[in-house]
C-alpha cells in the first residue's frame, strides 16, 4: 500500500523536525515544498507532501498515517 500525508506548520525549526523525522521513518518528499503567508499571524507556513511503501497491509479509512 502507498501512504499519502500533508505536513503544514510554521516555517520554523520544529517544522523541519518533523519533516526529518519522517524521513527518518522511510517516508519519502513528494514534489517541492509549498509556503504560504499568514497575514493574520505574520508568518510563513510551510507545506510538504510526503509518501510512504508499506508491503504486506492494506490501506483502511480512519488508520493513524502518522504511526506508520
Amino acid at each position: 500500500m502507498k501512504l499519502y500525508r500533508y505536513l503544514t506548520g510554521p516555517d520554523d525549526s520544529a517544522f523541519c523536525h518533523r519533516v526529518t523525522e519522517a524521513l527518518n521513518k522511510g517516508w519519502q518528499l513528494y514534489g517541492g515544498p509549498t509556503l504560504t503567508y499568514d497575514a493574520e499571524r505574520k508568518r510563513v507556513i510551510a507545506g510538504q507532501a510526503i509518501v510512504k511503501d508499506v508491503e504486506g497491509e492494506d490501506y483502511v479509512p480512519g488508520m493513524d498515517l502518522s504511526a506508520q
